[in-house]
């Protein structure tokens, strides 16, 4: 297959990957990268001459966040009728994009530059149910820590309200709850604490910054109105009340993380949502290692846990597995969920 091809292809899996997510305009929006490779913009040349793999990168995801951030200033007016689905045909939207991307091309081309920081807090909910799961067999107290947390909306884990197929968690008067479209038995009904919540991501996010807020919501797919209802909530906490989250490499933070006194009684948690596509290999092994390593030497005193919801990349599917130790050091699956949290089915 030749590369221009490859890229085409590629691009049209991440717009069925994103239309399978309810996001029919924002699937539209990708597909239209297919056209506008063909081009000659800035934009263009970048996509045909994408280095990497498209699909692990989010490639159009990239740009259909600088397009859809141009729109909530006020430009590039005509992608309105896209999101709204006034227009549908693919030819047309083709058009639009074309067109808005001529007009803006200098200034779309740096979301090229990095990948869409989607920070969702529904994911918070998988994060929680396997809690629930790993208090019966570890502690029921934690502390967590989590890699890739961009603007630290899931670090807010512990001020969210939760309702998991029934199963309620979460402070009384939580700002925000977390419902889920739950699908199947719901996750064990057993208490725990949380101790602490830290965090750490390559380039953090401050919203309490109002350009770095709006970049954020950017990265938001048009049609997913209660995303943007948990964004908003989720600044307002931030600024109320800082999360505690750094600029650092996944691998070094967790590493010396892992090499800090811990409590007993208290099980000691890495978690992380969609974001292991974007460390690099050699990064991810050091992950592993370290973990390896801690849980070698985790006891029942100081059980050691690791939460993972990422995506299966043969499948796509977005996995929900949970390993610790001691005792359970092969991943568990314990569920799928949708990629931004509209729905888990739980197994």
């Amino acid at each position: 297959m030749e590369r221009h091809d490859e890229i085409a292809w590629q691009i049209g899996a991440q717009a069925d990957h994103v239309a399978a997510n309810d996001a029919p305009a924002t699937a539209a929006i990708c597909r239209a990268l297919i056209a506008l490779a063909r081009g000659d913009t800035a934009c263009g040349r970048r996509i045909a001459d994408w280095p990497g793999d498209v699909l692990a990168d989010a490639m159009p995801l990239r740009l259909a966040g600088g397009l859809h951030h141009l729109f909530r200033k006020g430009e590039g007016p005509a992608l309105g009728a896209v999101y709204a689905r006034e227009v549908t045909g693919q030819a047309q939207i083709d058009a639009i994009v074309a067109d808005v991307v001529a007009a803006h091309d200098a200034e779309l081309l740096p979301w090229f530059d990095g990948p869409p920081q989607t920070n969702e807090a529904g994911r918070s909910a998988s994060f929680v149910a396997a809690l629930h799961w790993l208090a019966s067999r570890t502690t029921a107290v934690f502390e967590l820590g989590e890699i890739g947390s961009s603007a630290g909306m899931n670090l807010l884990i512990d001020r969210y309200g939760y309702d998991l197929g029934g199963v309620v968690s979460g402070p009384a008067d939580a700002p925000c709850t977390i419902r889920p479209d739950w699908q199947g038995a719901p996750p064990p009904d057993t208490a725990f604490h949380i101790t602490s919540v830290r965090g750490c991501d390559l380039q953090p996010i401050d919203v309490r910054d109002d350009a770095a807020a709006d970049r954020l919501i950017a990265y938001i797919w048009p049609e997913a109105h209660a995303r943007f209802e948990r964004m908003e909530a989720g600044i307002a906490m931030i600024r109320a009340r800082p999360v505690d989250l750094v600029q650092a490499d996944a691998a070094d933070w967790v590493t010396a993380r892992l090499a800090e006194p811990q409590e007993p009684g208290v099980t000691r948690v890495l978690m992380h949502s969609i974001v292991w596509q974007y460390i690099p290999p050699e990064r991810q092994v050091m992950i592993e290692a370290a973990m390896a390593r801690a849980g070698a030497a985790a006891t029942a005193e100081r059980p050691l846990g690791w939460i993972a919801l990422e995506t299966n990349r043969a499948t796509f599917r977005h996995e929900l597995k949970v390993r610790y130790w001691p005792g359970g050091c092969e991943p568990s699956l314990l569920g799928e969920a949708q990629a931004h949290g509209a729905w888990v089915r739980w197994r």
